[in-house]
């Protein structure tokens, strides 16, 4: 096997986390690969894999060896398309993921656009509360919502959203309406445990910190069902904007607290290769990066 497709076998590996689902990728037997992968080690006179009966993981020599590789390929795959004219019609598939109720709400309207305008390209969508590890599950984009870890990945920032607390115009009527933070233990409360799994809420005052342990009076495991519940004049809940957006403007709920909010959190468009990204992966970025920044609910 030339070195190249040795490459490619070595990143199969590290991709798929095995000998034989990165066989299955490429539609080669697994001796193929194990052969290729060593190769490479007899080659560069290094362990760039660790192999057990459960796991297969990358040595450090291994890891370095591995960026160098996906950083090879993808050049030589944007020289070739750009040979062939492949930059002026994306094609394959492209995966990417994003939190269940923002992906559903502002990244699946991008996507329908986005196969509206390339026909060529097929798109799958991980909608998940959960942060998906793009190298070792084959994803090719990410929108995520929080601070970001130090990592490789490249990331374009295209956003923020605000963490607030709302009740109804007939909840505030009947209970009153709370004017600091404090005041909220003696409130009812609707707690979502996709926005915070604890029971104290955190707010600023300046610089100083504001914790408050509260005692939900209905607790629910979606956003929709305490907007919902909020709505009905259930409670104070804490819910991100863009999902209650709507519901203020109509009048169905009301903000509450504003001055002691917290910072908002940044949205990005996580990916991985940079500049050398194939052109169906940077046109959706640039297509999700100009929607998105262009929505007021989102700045």
């Amino acid at each position: 096997m030339d070195r190249l497709s040795a490459m490619a076998a070595f990143l199969a590996v590290v991709d798929t986390g095995g000998f034989a689902s990165a066989a299955r990728r490429l539609n080669v037997s697994p001796s193929v690969v194990t052969r290729a992968v060593g190769e490479l080690e007899a080659r560069l006179g290094v362990r760039l894999l660790v192999r057990t009966t459960r796991f297969v993981r990358l040595t450090e020599a291994g890891t370095g060896y591995a960026e160098d590789c996906r950083r090879i390929l993808a050049e030589l795959d944007a020289a070739d398309g750009a040979a062939a004219g492949a930059h002026a019609a994306p094609s394959g598939r492209l995966t990417l993921t994003g939190p269940v109720n923002f992906g559903r709400m502002y990244v699946l309207p991008i996507v329908h656009r986005y196969l509206a305008q390339f026909t060529q390209v097929d798109v799958g969508c991980w909608f998940v509360d959960r942060v998906v590890n793009l190298v070792d599950e084959g994803v090719d984009l990410a929108v995520r919502i929080g601070d970001l870890p130090d990592s490789s990945l490249q990331a374009v920032q295209v956003g923020q959203v605000r963490q607030v607390l709302c009740a109804s115009p007939d909840y505030l009527a009947r209970h009153g309406t709370p004017q600091r933070p404090e005041e909220l233990a003696q409130h009812v409360v609707v707690a979502a445990t996709g926005v915070s799994a604890t029971s104290e809420w955190r707010f600023h005052e300046g610089r100083k910190q504001i914790p408050v342990r509260l005692q939900p009076r209905l607790t629910v495991s979606t956003n929709e069902a305490a907007a919902a519940s909020a709505a009905a004049g259930m409670g104070i809940t804490r819910l991100p904007l863009y999902q209650i957006a709507q519901a203020v403007q109509d009048g169905q709920l009301a903000l509450l607290l504003e001055a002691f909010e917290r910072a908002p959190l940044p949205i990005h468009v996580v990916h991985r290769e940079g500049r050398n990204a194939p052109y169906k992966v940077r046109a959706f970025l640039d297509l999700a990066v100009q929607t998105l920044r262009s929505d007021p609910r989102l700045r």
